[in-house]
């Protein structure tokens, strides 16, 4: 008799679904004076990260980092200056039209405003059944059927589909964006924002059906956020943006519990805690974020960081794995490891 094999000694490789390699993006800015050169805002520079399927990839940073942009090229929104993207073994980025509608299908975006993605004269139920007639998927009866399974999966009565936008709640407003979204069975989902404008108590229904729903239909979410205290319950892993580079990522809990880049350290803090006598003890950083039309030389964070020398100011520092799956771009992120914890509690 043939001995079993245990197949829980080997570790099973995570399927890659998408890899972004030195992706970089420049906009073009207007002349200073009527013969000047044209500035150029170096907005995302030598992005690289791979996406893995099923998986939650927390994106997060301050305001004019990049988040965003990043967001809208790997979807292939607009033309990266260089770099690649590859989703499901092809570089979107060199797709024909013919090739792209195809891939289209299989990613999507939910808006960070719904009332501003959703066409104030269409009814609900025929924006959630567009794409569907866009990609003819079934017959007039199957495509009814599957716009109702898709709202009772949205937690939304099938009385709203005759309804318009201004006539919906804002949470109600996100679950319709999220429908629309996940109505042809996409494989990667970017959630841009999208429930940065709504009520904590509507922030937290919503995060949880996102959840329940990559269970469900085997979803990848790029999710985009500024709130460390969301990405913190719906991402495996996150990657922390500062002026257009990824400076850290890692899995989640090994990221919150023991950052290793003072930016990221700095954000954890900023986290509002209900306990005064946790405030004191808070990591700050100074200032404001370079001008992206003229970034700093070496770390673009050396101005307001506490450790920054001299190296920092000139040499840029390499996005190595320091500890295992732990990735940082610091030149001092050793002398972090093991530091006591910013508090997120």
């Amino acid at each position: 008799m043939k001995k079993a094999i245990d197949t829980n000694t080997k570790a099973v490789k995570p399927e890659i679904l998408m890899e972004v390699r030195d992706l970089v993006r420049h906009f073009i800015g207007p002349r200073t004076s009527f013969f000047g050169k044209r500035k150029i805002a170096h907005a995302i520079n030598g992005v690289s990260f791979d996406l893995y399927a099923g998986e939650t990839l927390g994106l997060v940073g301050e305001s004019g980092c990049g988040k965003s942009t990043t967001g809208q090229l790997i979807l292939n929104l607009m033309e990266p200056t260089s770099g690649s993207v590859t989703f499901l073994g092809k570089d979107i980025t060199t797709l024909n039209k013919q090739e792209w509608r195809s891939m289209r299908r299989e990613m999507q975006l939910v808006f960070q405003n719904p009332l501003g993605a959703l066409n104030p004269r269409l009814t609900i139920g025929s924006q959630i059944r567009e794409p569907l007639d866009i990609h003819n998927v079934g017959d007039a009866d199957g495509r009814n059927a599957i716009v109702l399974e898709m709202f009772e999966a949205v937690s939304l009565p099938p009385h709203l589909l005759e309804r318009y936008p201004h006539q919906l709640s804002g949470g109600q407003q996100q679950r319709v964006v999220i429908a629309r979204a996940l109505i042809i069975s996409p494989k990667l989902v970017v959630c841009d924002e999208s429930v940065s404008a709504l009520d904590v108590s509507v922030q937290a229904q919503v995060v949880n059906l996102l959840v329940d729903l990559q269970k469900k239909l085997g979803l990848t979410y790029l999710f985009i956020t500024h709130d460390l205290s969301v990405v913190r319950h719906i991402s495996n892993r996150i990657a922390v943006m500062y002026l257009g580079r990824i400076v850290e990522l890692a899995d989640s809990e090994t990221l919150l519990e023991n950052p290793l880049h003072p930016y990221t350290r700095a954000l954890i803090s900023a986290v509002p805690v209900p306990d005064p006598r946790a405030r004191a003890s808070r990591a700050t950083i100074k200032g404001e974020p370079p001008n992206p039309f003229n970034p700093p030389s070496g770390c673009a964070f050396n101005a307001r960081c506490p450790h920054a020398d001299d190296k920092c100011r000139t040499v840029l520092p390499d996005f190595r794995e320091l500890a295992e799956k732990h990735m940082v771009a610091c030149h001092h992120a050793e002398a972090l490891v093991g530091n006591q914890k910013p508090n997120l509690s």
